[in-house]
């Protein structure tokens, strides 16, 4: 059983590691188009209103960021425990993480659904709606609320079966969700009229789709690891390892549905809904940089988890080494991208004149530092992987709660809207430098062991 995942102790790295990213590299960018073709029919489908209805998905944003953040968490922390498990051959521990995960991951979606489907009024005011975008945001997000458990659910089990090595199952199941969710945007939204309430609609519908394709996966048996009703049972000291462990993967999901709370109601001091709406679009724009980078970090996880429990220190160096390199070659790509097209891409969500020139400048002033947001990605994913928390948590803080949000608040003060988006790149360099002084420290401990052993 456990023969499934060896492979991950003795292919060569650097081929390994495109193996295993590649098809989350692609299942993530399908995941970003259609976050950005849901933005682009909204503003094609509204017209005249297409800037109070980008404004109100931006809105409604964070808190899809939460329930996100929630089923990230999750799936990081048991993906790095069962990786870990199959890397020391303890199969009946990482069969047991996986029940524990289903019951924990039903139990949470269950609560949070709740308390925000009686709170959502509450919620989006404080996520900085006004009075003229609000009807929007709320559209979209009761609908979104109401799909929690397929959201949960797919971003959890797609962790998990990339801890197994299965990356190609989690890339189709993005793919498949990703292109249905294309597809039934366009029919809900032009071919029955239901505006922005229809974007939310073909998300979650395509959600549940690859959620039942990754539970078809388990019950199957496809997966290295047997899905048994007995490891359903809570255990507590797994769900307390799962929980520690990810608990800096779901700080960083919280701290960008946070991060989003107050640059929206910043946005609104100083730019109103016209700022609103650019940020919305922007910050889509920038998950074609994240995404790729992401991607990688998925890649090495389950690398750097099943090597560090065979005690196979080098081969931990190596693809955290290469790993650091490629994220930063796909900065570089997204800042070149994005700058040169700026105002071409804001043009094709929306005809508004003012929407195109205040996006385009923003957009090249926030991608300014993007060749350095891998080394923090990569940092956070380093030490989730080794099991170690804390440094994982304080690195997946780092950029926005420590730096990101504090700037937003101070800079506008001095430069006006200009100093919202400059925020962007200043905490992108201040979190790089942490991450690579705390991978360095790491990455010489492990040289160490290895020209010991």
């Amino acid at each position: 059983m456990n023969n499934k995942s060896e492979f991950l102790g003795t292919e060569s790295i650097n081929k390994l590691l495109w193996k295993l990213s590649t098809p989350a590299i692609i299942g993530l960018l399908v995941q970003a188009f259609y976050n950005l073709v849901d933005t682009l029919f909204v503003g094609r489908a509204l017209g005249d209103q297409s800037v109070l209805g980008i404004a109100g998905v931006a809105v409604a944003f964070p808190l899809q960021m939460l329930i996100m953040a929630i089923s990230i968490g999750i799936g990081v922390g048991g993906s790095s425990v069962i990786s870990r498990m199959l890397g020391s051959k303890d199969i009946k521990k990482a069969e047991k993480t996986l029940g524990n995960v289903f019951t924990y991951t039903l139990v949470l979606s269950v609560l949070f659904q709740l308390f925000f489907f009686f709170n959502v009024d509450q919620l989006l005011n404080l996520f900085g709606a006004t009075a003229d975008n609000l009807l929007y945001a709320k559209e979209y997000s009761v609908v979104i609320i109401q799909g929690t458990l397929a959201f949960t659910f797919g971003f959890v089990l797609n962790n998990l079966v990339r801890a197994e090595g299965n990356s190609k199952v989690a890339m189709n199941n993005m793919i498949f969700s990703g292109v249905l969710n294309i597809f039934l945007d366009a029919i809900l939204m032009f071919g029955f009229g239901m505006g922005v309430k229809g974007a939310a609609l073909a998300t979650v519908i395509a959600q549940l789709a690859g959620t039942l394709y990754l539970v078809y996966y388990y019950l199957k048996g496809k997966s290295p690891l047997k899905l048994e009703l007995a490891n359903f049972v809570p255990k507590f000291y797994l769900i307390k390892e799962i929980t520690v462990i990810g608990f800096g993967s779901f700080v960083m999901g919280a701290s960008n549905s946070f991060m989003m709370l107050v640059l929206n109601n910043v946005l609104v001091i100083y730019g109103g809904d016209l700022s609103i709406a650019v940020f919305g679009v922007a910050i889509k724009l920038i998950m074609l940089i994240l995404m790729p980078i992401i991607g990688i970090s998925h890649g090495l996880q389950p690398i750097v988890g099943y090597n560090y429990g065979a005690e196979n220190y080098a081969r931990v160096n190596e693809s955290v080494r290469t790993s650091v390199m490629v994220t930063t070659l796909f900065g570089l790509a997204g800042l070149i991208l994005l700058s040169i097209f700026s105002g071409t891409f804001f043009s094709m969500f929306s005809t508004d004149a003012d929407l195109i020139s205040s996006g385009a400048y923003a957009l090249r002033i926030m991608v300014l530092a993007s060749p350095l947001i891998g080394l923090n990605v990569i940092g956070t994913t380093l030490f989730q992987s080794l099991g170690k928390a804390r440094p994982s948590f304080f690195l997946s803080m780092c950029r926005q709660i420590l730096f990101l949000i504090p700037l937003v608040i101070l800079l506008p003060h001095y430069f006006d809207l200009s100093g919202v988006w400059m925020a962007f790149p200043i905490a992108d360099l201040m979190a790089a430098i942490i991450s690579m002084f705390l991978v360095w420290r790491e990455y010489r401990y492990f040289q160490h062991r290895s020209i010991n052993e």
